[in-house]
């Protein structure tokens, strides 16, 4: 039976640059980056060379915990780099592009007539595994659990965020057999929450094998963990697996044509990109191949949104989950008495300034901080916008004096770190909560799990 999820807390952060829903020309693929920092907790085992040829699903490199993880490469070519940090530690391994974009060839078929064995070993083998991920501790999934449900996000409520919809629409065979493969994969439910303030794409509403749930609210009601925290909450010893609706669409290509086709349609936004459209690209490519001359000076590249995004160079790569190239003002200039102005061009989650009198007001914002770190004080800025039934403040000061106790107590086992994205934003004292919370899930995890 679906279910209507109505998120009061939170906030939508309307920033200039949204994407118009436009394609441009396929960008040129010169080469991608495998980056194994992109997966938390992750030790990787090279199964490459400088110097292999390889082709789109050629294995790069294993999970050492679990050599059936694998980690394919995205198009086809030559192992260029393989470059380390202290003790050996692998940064990244760089594919340079031959042009052709040849493949490996894996099991073409419905996965409805499928096992959960065959399923979860074509998923194996082909690299495509990596894009299901679970919560606790927000990792790559454990092929070896059993899931109790799996939930699909079909709606992302981040600044700039691409519109599903616009990118699936069109796509529903290819969808239907994505979804298709995950029902296989659980004995539980598999959830797709869609929005529920517009009229969803026929792609969603018509889906087969899941329950369709309707999300209503501002950001974070978009985080998936938050949309399972309100219909079936994570309890200590349980597992739920988690995806995008975009990933979907990666799984439903393997099956219908027995390829790992990596390519993706990312939303290239901000308000330092002249023209914001929708770019077809590949996992991984290296944005200065998207940015073909369409950013302004002055501006800072983040791969995924404002909030959780990671800062790129010019001539960096896009990272393994995002389908998000921003670029906004890198600001870093000093104010006097900024805080004492009306700041009608500043947003802010408390009333600080007058902006909170024009709600729909867009803002043109830049990366300064306006502050620095300091004492750790209740504020009751984290409980705004925090939408679990979870103490934030309590919680992260668990997990900043390693308390395990007391973070399994407080809730530890659903919250990822894009939960805490807005806490970070709005924090009076300037704390980098997201770093803390991935440092203690991992914890958790080392010590737990």
């Amino acid at each position: 039976m679906s279910k209507e999820i109505k998120i009061r807390k939170g906030a939508n952060i309307k920033l200039k640059g949204v994407a118009e829903k436009l394609y441009t020309n396929p960008a040129n693929v010169s080469e991608i980056v495998l980056k194994p920092s992109d997966f938390p907790t992750l030790t990787p085992k090279l199964l490459v060379k400088v110097g292999d040829k390889v082709k789109a699903g050629t294995p790069l490199f294993f999970d050492k915990e679990n050599d059936k993880i694998l980690f394919t490469s995205p198009i086809s070519g030559e192992v260029t780099e393989i470059n380390r940090a202290e003790k050996r530690r692998i940064i990244d391994v760089k594919v340079k592009a031959d042009g052709e974009n040849t493949f490996e060839i894996f099991k073409q078929a419905d996965p409805s007539t499928l096992s959960k064995e065959e399923v979860l070993d074509n998923l194996l083998k082909s690299g495509v595994w990596p894009l299901i991920r679970q919560r606790p501790f927000d990792v790559i999934a454990n092929p070896n659990d059993k899931p109790k449900a799996i939930y699909v996000t079909a709606l992302d409520t981040a600044p700039l965020a691409p519109d599903y919809g616009f990118i699936v629409h069109g796509k529903d065979e290819v969808f239907q057999l994505g979804l298709n493969a995950l029902a296989k994969l659980t004995d539980g439910k598999v959830h797709l929450n869609v929005n529920g303030e517009d009229n969803p794409e026929d792609v969603f509403t018509n889906a087969k094998n899941v329950q369709i749930n309707r999300v209503v609210g501002p950001h974070p009601a978009g985080n998936v963990g938050i949309q399972a925290h309100h219909i079936d909450p994570v309890n200590k010893g349980e597992v739920i697996w988690v995806l995008r609706a975009l990933d979907v669409l990666t799984i439903g290509k393997l099956f219908k044509e027995g390829k790992y086709d990596a390519s993706r349609t990312i939303a290239f936004v901000g308000s330092k990109v002249k023209s914001p459209k929708y770019v077809r690209t590949v996992l991984g490519a290296n944005i200065s191949d998207i940015i073909n001359g369409n950013v302004e000076e002055g501006g800072r590249f983040i791969s995924g949104n404002p909030l959780t995004g990671t800062q790129i160079a010019a001539d960096g790569h896009l990272s393994y989950y995002d389908y998000q190239l921003t670029v906004i003002p890198e600001g870093g200039n000093n104010q006097f008495f900024g805080w004492i102005m009306p700041g009608l061009d500043k947003f802010s989650l408390s009333r600080t300034f007058c902006s909170w009198l024009t709600p729909n007001k867009v803002y043109d914002l830049n990366t300064n901080k306006n502050g620095e770190e300091r004492a750790f004080v209740m504020t009751g800025e984290y409980e705004k916008v925090f939408p679990m039934d979870i103490l934030p403040v309590y919680l992260v000061k668990a997990m900043i004096t390693e308390d395990i106790d007391n973070m399994e107590k407080l809730g530890i086992y659903e919250v990822a770190p894009e939960d805490f994205a807005l806490c970070e934003y709005g924090c009076t004292s300037k704390i980098e909560t997201q770093k803390i919370v991935r440092e203690a899930l991992n914890l958790v995890k080392k010590e737990c799990s």
